[in-house]
């Protein structure tokens, strides 16, 4: 009987992390963690080339080749999270797990002076319209589509 009390423990809180996003179910795991990593930065609300210039390398985008193009999320992943719930809409490779928002970022341009690791960024800060692919149960975002 305290076995099956401590089993239905166990399930209520696991289900109850799950609901609040604390754990993320492992399916496209990795890939959030990669999403995290390359695209989310809320601790600015828009960057320069000094910025681009830092944060690719310390991102780890320019270890063995210059990363071409990336942008950089300046909102907190609840937000970002939150467009998941927004309506599917079609992706750039045909899928339909694609989902649109507007967020403030900036868009990091390699401009091809310097080669890796010691890349160069050209830097552009706006508010704009986005698309992330998202995955999971609870999803949460995988891929920047644009």
């Amino acid at each position: 009987m305290a076995l099956l009390k401590t089993l239905s423990s166990l399930l209520l809180l696991l289900l109850t992390l799950l609901g609040l996003g604390l754990v993320q179910p492992s399916y496209g795991q990795p890939m959030y963690k990669r999403f995290l990593r390359q695209h989310v930065d809320p601790t600015v609300t828009g960057g320069d080339v000094k910025y681009c210039n830092l944060m690719m390398q310390r991102r780890r985008m320019t270890q063995f080749r210059c990363k071409q193009f990336n942008t950089f999320i300046h909102e907190d992943i609840w937000n970002i999270r939150s467009i998941c719930s927004t309506t599917n809409i079609q992706c750039k490779n045909g899928k339909m797990n694609c989902h649109e928002g507007v967020v403030s970022v900036t868009d990091c341009r390699d401009t091809g002076s310097s080669p890796a690791p010691n890349c160069r960024y050209g830097a552009r800060a706006s508010t704009r319209r986005v698309v992330i692919a998202c995955e999971g149960n609870p999803p949460v975002p995988v891929h920047f589509d644009s």
